[in-house]
């Protein structure tokens, strides 16, 4: 199940404007198609994503803990 967030670019400016908390974000492709979601330290997981290349588009959710993020993981397989 994807997050009901809209689509921002993958880059650099949108990891800065993350906030450095644990949570569930979605990685998507140029044309919006989900590529699959994950849970984990956001600003981390970002930048590794970016630096793969793993997708062009992203959307998240903050949590409250890293056990919240991955309930809310559960959530949106």
């Amino acid at each position: 199940m994807s997050l009901r967030k809209p689509w921002k670019p993958l880059s650099k400016e949108t990891i800065r404007s993350v906030p450095d908390r644990y949570g569930v974000y979605e990685l998507g492709d140029d044309d919006g198609n989900s590529l699959g979601v994950d849970a984990g330290p956001l600003q981390d997981e970002l930048k590794e994503a970016l630096a793969y290349g793993d997708g062009s588009k992203v959307r998240w959710q903050v949590a409250t803990s890293r056990d919240h993020a991955e309930s809310l993981l559960d959530e949106h397989r």
